[in-house]
């Protein structure tokens, strides 16, 4: 069952138990722009409580401060201390000490009680204008603040109140000559209101942007997953094409950053397998031509002498052609299973010293018929002295031997195929150079590649597979060298590889 929805305009298909990349993105996203929010607004709440809690606190001592000093400045002036710290207070200074407090209430917005050292308030003023004495005792706080000189919270004041207040408490202590004690205590508490309006006000403005805030981000998150998402789609259907065989679909790349990168590796991977199934159908036609070309010539010729067609005199002749077809054959699959080796990783390399020109004397000496026939002429190998390498002798050989016969195919009557070997502290070079048409200037970059081949006609390669240039150039990677081809159409071909010097003699 699937459900068709629409967000913020952009259509997209979910299917039960298989959700899309972009609900799962998106799903993410504001998981984590919500929570990020939700930790933001706790911790903005918490800072701005601690902050404004101090704040006011830092207040109402600084106000318990000024009224303790008053407090303590007045009852002296009126009642000297003797020595069992007796106080009183007439009606009068009771008076002034009442109006002085009630306007402190009042411009304050606080509460002021003044207890005496047992925890028994005798003075008693609040905000409102109502004035207490003697009725209310809190012993826990007065005891608190005699033992450690100050105190400061929040609570209910030892259940005064029914809710929790900002309470900030000083010992009234007097000095007077020689005499020095503690008259009680002054305690200021104050309403935590302002902070709790203060703190919604803020929370309010917090969650207002935040909404907003998550809007925009849902949108704008909408609209990137949307646009990350459309080159994966884009890729998956390709991929769907691919499977079907069809390799023209392509990706297009709409930016420069990490998923245009995988649309640029997207497509260079669609040409590689387009590349790979023109080569897979090249390898399979061209397979196809060379077993059935030397096949059809054998059968013929044996039909031919079985069935008595072929005269007695030449069966012989039509062997010789018989066995040149098999080792044809021969050669076709023993190039195949080299390829197979290689391409599989499993061609390993036994490396042995040896001399380079001895190999390539011996191999020009079995195309010496071919070379006396067409009179070829051999240059440079009277100029060559012995120069060992260190590789694997048979592989090295196999290189040489693919590139001389290259080269006989292709030199032209009467042309000449020239040699070279030197060295450097580094590398060993080999170059082959012969006359002859040469390659085409756009061809060069392709003789490397498996089956193929510049003479399309055939006509001087008919016996060829299209893999020794291939097979060479493997070899001598495997060696870790190089190889390049050079042509002048009309003029020469020329081929040059190097053997490095320094090798991994893990298998010597």
């Amino acid at each position: 069952m699937r459900l068709r929805n629409n967000f913020f305009g952009f259509k997209f298909i979910r299917t039960y138990n298989k959700q899309s990349l972009f609900i799962k993105y998106m799903s993410i996203s504001l998981i984590i722009v919500f929570f990020s929010f939700f930790v933001l607004g706790t911790i903005l709440t918490i800072v701005i409580t601690n902050y404004w809690t101090n704040e006011k606190i830092i207040t109402l001592e600084n106000r318990a401060d000024s009224v303790g000093n008053f407090l303590v400045e007045k009852i002296l002036s009126n009642s000297p201390m003797d020595s069992s710290a007796t106080y009183y207070i007439d009606s009068d200074d009771m008076d002034t000490i009442q109006r002085t407090l009630e306007l402190f209430a009042r411009d304050t917005d606080t509460d002021i009680f003044v207890t005496k050292t047992n925890g028994e308030a005798f003075i008693i003023q609040s905000n409102e204008g109502i004035f207490y004495e003697g009725i209310v005792s809190m012993p826990e706080i007065v005891n608190d603040t005699l033992m450690t000189g100050a105190y400061s919270g929040v609570g209910k004041l030892g259940g005064i109140y029914k809710s929790d207040r900002f309470i900030v408490a000083r010992p009234l202590d007097y000095k007077q000559g020689r005499l020095e004690g503690t008259i009680g205590v002054i305690i200021v508490t104050a309403s935590g209101r302002d902070i709790t309006s203060f703190t919604d006000m803020i929370l309010r403005i917090f969650i207002l942007s935040a909404v907003a805030s998550l809007a925009l981000s849902v949108f704008a998150i909408s609209i990137f997953s949307y646009n990350m998402v459309k080159p994966l789609k884009q890729m998956a259907k390709a991929a769907k094409q691919f499977g079907k065989g069809d390799f023209s679909v392509r990706v297009k790349q709409t930016t420069n950053d990490e998923m245009g990168e995988l649309a640029v590796a997207f497509n260079n991977m669609a040409e590689s397998l387009a590349s790979s199934e023109t080569i897979r159908k090249s390898f399979v036609a061209n397979v196809s031509h060379e077993l059935k070309t030397p096949m059809t010539t054998i059968a013929g010729f044996i039909d031919g002498i079985l069935d008595g067609t072929i005269a007695p005199e030449k069966h012989n002749y039509y062997l010789h052609i018989v066995s040149d077809e098999v080792k044809r054959l021969s050669r076709l699959v023993h190039s195949m299973l080299d390829l197979s080796r290689i391409d599989n990783g499993e061609l390993k390399i036994n490396y042995n010293r040896f001399d380079l020109l001895t190999i390539l004397v011996t191999t020009v000496i079995t195309y010496e018929q071919e070379l006396d026939k067409r009179n070829i002429e051999v240059r440079g190998l009277d100029s060559i002295s012995p120069k060992f390498v260190y590789g694997d002798k048979d592989l090295i050989h196999q290189v040489v031997y693919n590139l001389i016969e290259n080269a006989v195919k292709f030199t032209d009557e009467g042309g000449y195929i020239e040699f070279d070997i030197k060295e450097n502290s580094e590398v060993t070079m080999f170059k082959i150079k012969n006359s002859g048409q040469g390659i085409k200037k756009e061809e060069l970059s392709l003789v490397f590649d498996r089956f193929y081949k510049t003479d399309k006609s055939r006509s001087k390669d008919k016996k060829g597979l299209g893999l020794g240039l291939y097979l060479v150039r493997s070899i001598i990677h495997l060696h870790g060298g190089e190889i390049k081809a050079d042509s002048v159409y009309g003029e020469y071909t020329a081929f040059e590889f190097s053997i490095p010097k320094k090798q991994d003699r893990k298998n010597i």
